[in-house]
C-alpha cells in the first residue's frame, strides 16, 4: 500500500519532468565538439528566424532573448584566455564588417549582460556566405584538440578557435 502510495505521488513528477525536457529541446538546439579523450565542449541555442530577429550591430546578441550557454569539459584557451571547466553563457557582438565573441561567467537565467563578467572576448573570423542560413545556426569543427565555433545568421558566418587544453 505505501509502495503504491509513493508510486501515485512521483509519477506526475516524473511526467512534468519530461513534459518539461521535452519542450526546452523543442526550443532550444544543442552542438558538441567530441575530443579525442572523450570531454565534450557542447553549446545551447535558440535556432531564432532572421525574419523576427535584428541583430544588435556593435552590441552583445541572445538569440531569441536568451544567451547561448557553453558547457566545456575541458579548460579551454580563447583569443588570450583561458576558459576553465564549467558552464558559461556566450555573446555574439554582430558588427559592420567583423564580429565578436563574449563568454561570461554569468549563467543566471533572466540576468542582465554585465560586460565585467566576461572572461574571453574576442574578434572572430567573419565572412560572407552567398546563401542565407535561416534560421541560426551553430556548429563545430573539430580537429585535434581544436573546436572550432561556425555561427550562421542570414548571410553572415563567423569561426571561432577554441582549443582544448
Amino acid at each position: 500500500m505505501f509502495r503504491a502510495l509513493i508510486v501515485v505521488a512521483i509519477l506526475p513528477l516524473f511526467t512534468l519532468t519530461a513534459v518539461c525536457s521535452a519542450q526546452q529541446s523543442a526550443n532550444s538546439s544543442t552542438a558538441t565538439c567530441n575530443l579525442e579523450d572523450g570531454r565534450q565542449v557542447r553549446i545551447n541555442y535558440t535556432p531564432v528566424s532572421g525574419k523576427n530577429e535584428r541583430l544588435p550591430n556593435g552590441k552583445p546578441w541572445a538569440p531569441g532573448g536568451t544567451p547561448m550557454l557553453l558547457f566545456t569539459e575541458a579548460p579551454l584557451s580563447f583569443g588570450n584566455a583561458t576558459i576553465p571547466i564549467g558552464a558559461y553563457t556566450v555573446f555574439p557582438i554582430p558588427g559592420k564588417d567583423k564580429w565578436s565573441l563574449a563568454v561570461n561567467k554569468n549563467v543566471t537565467p533572466g540576468s542582465a549582460y554585465d560586460e565585467k563578467q566576461d572572461i574571453a572576448r574576442a574578434t572572430v573570423e567573419t565572412d560572407q556566405v552567398p546563401t542565407a542560413a535561416d534560421p541560426l545556426e551553430v556548429a563545430f569543427a573539430h580537429y585535434s584538440s581544436k573546436c572550432t565555433l561556425r555561427i550562421y545568421f542570414g548571410k553572415t558566418a563567423t569561426f571561432s578557435d577554441f582549443i582544448a587544453k
